[in-house]
């Protein structure tokens, strides 16, 4: 499948934001621009993967330019992804 600019752009804004909201659930710090549209892409492959797992469908997938992005399993993969983190720096 062929990507436009534009599709690339509006998926790494959608992944952004996502990836945001899922840091502050997580009560994580700051954390840069990068990092957290890494977030945002991470939470999105571990959300779906949980997802799948255990079954849940989504509840509200945001399609961009014939790409789906499951918006509510991205916010919980990217929270629990940055949790995990957190968790992992905080114990040295």
């Amino acid at each position: 499948m062929d990507m436009s600019p534009f599709s690339f752009l509006a998926l790494v804004i959608v992944a952004g934001v996502c990836g945001a909201i899922g840091r502050s659930l997580a009560g994580a710090g700051k954390m840069g621009l990068f990092a957290t549209v890494a977030a945002g892409f991470i939470g999105a492959m571990l959300g779906q993967w949980m997802a799948d797992g255990l079954g849940l469908p989504e509840p509200f997938y945001l399609t961009i330019d014939d790409w789906s992005f499951p918006v509510v399993w991205t916010i919980a993969g990217s929270a629990l992804f940055v949790a995990l983190l957190g968790f992992l720096r905080r114990g040295k």
